[in-house]
């Protein structure tokens, strides 16, 4: 009889880092699921207003105004696995049920995430400033940073830069990279002709970040497969062949302008600082000795400054 290996299984994860949705904007935690927050209106600040005083005079004054009607509303997002008793009892060293359960609905939460904030930040229509990749340059066009003959990606992107801190006062500090646009930055003949006297003569995220003159470059790697269960996996990558350059603080502050935040509900009790909680409880209407293990996550992701993002539909070639 063949006896199940110990020391050895197969199982396809995905490595967290490859997930950008808690990496790009900073995370603000709140106690209420639902709340109103405060934009400062741009304008008023930008505006010259001062104007010479003459002897006795009264200096010129003005006022700014405050928007108090955005609001967020944390939705919470779910999904559990049943473990039985039968597969506890009937279970093979090294399959752990409870262990693989809790990282199966951790996953699903992540992979859901992910599909939000792409649906949220990373497409058409969010941002005051979209560019799509074409085969010639033109209004609103880059020419596909795969055609290495004919693209200059670092001039679209300073180019980009430029006319987004012209309307904010802040100059784009990160750039989000779908894995294939990456890719053909990698290969780009403008890079590696930038660092081929470097140390390593290797373009990484770090020498993009230098050469395009942001703080941070993030690349997302994650995956997943769109066919219904029982037919064939149909797997891409999440954010596609896209890009995103904006601008965004380190972390949650006040009278500080970011493209985006995402609020988290970590009043929900049990949460943890991304709003999100791992619930066991049992299932016995199911069987004896069965329990469900189920995650949670209560978030609200929210475009603050459109103008302080600028975003490029397909930077290479759909296939």
């Amino acid at each position: 009889i063949d006896k199940a290996l110990t020391n050895i299984s197969v199982q396809y994860f995905q490595d967290a880092a490859g997930f950008v949705a808690g990496q790009v904007f900073p995370m603000v935690p709140v106690q209420k699921q639902s709340d109103r927050y405060f934009v400062y209106k741009k304008e008023d600040w930008f505006r010259d207003d001062a104007a010479e005083r003459a002897p006795g005079t009264e200096s010129a004054g003005g006022d700014y105004d405050i928007d108090n009607t955005p609001t967020y509303f944390c939705r919470k997002y779910a999904f559990h696995k049943d473990v039985v008793e039968e597969d506890r009892a009937n279970a093979d060293d090294p399959l752990t049920p409870d262990e693989d359960a809790v990282q199966f609905v951790t996953d699903k939460i992540l992979l859901n995430r992910e599909n939000n904030w792409a649906r949220t930040f990373f497409k058409e229509g969010v941002w005051e400033h979209d560019y799509e990749g074409a085969d010639a340059a033109a209004e609103g066009k880059v020419v596909y940073w795969d055609d290495y003959a004919n693209s200059t990606p670092i001039e679209d992107v300073t180019k980009m830069a430029t006319e987004q801190s012209e309307v904010t006062g802040k100059r784009p500090n990160v750039l989000v990279l779908g894995r294939k646009a990456y890719d053909a930055l990698k290969n780009h003949p403008d890079f590696l002709d930038r660092v081929k006297y470097t140390q390593k003569g290797v373009v990484t995220t770090d020498l993009i970040a230098q050469m395009f003159d942001v703080e941070k470059v993030l690349v997302a790697n994650a995956i997943q497969n769109t066919a219904p269960k029982g037919q064939a996996a149909k797997m891409s990558f999440i954010l596609g062949n896209n890009v995103l350059l904006c601008y965004t603080t380190n972390a949650p502050k006040i009278k500080t302008a970011t493209a985006g935040y995402t609020f988290v509900w970590t009043g929900l009790m049990g949460s943890n600082a991304f709003g999100g909680r791992i619930n066991r409880f049992s299932m016995p209407q199911l069987g004896i000795g069965t329990e469900r293990i189920e995650c949670e996550m209560a978030y609200d992701m929210k475009v603050v400054a459109a103008d302080m993002g600028t975003f490029i539909k397909n930077a290479v070639k759909p296939e």
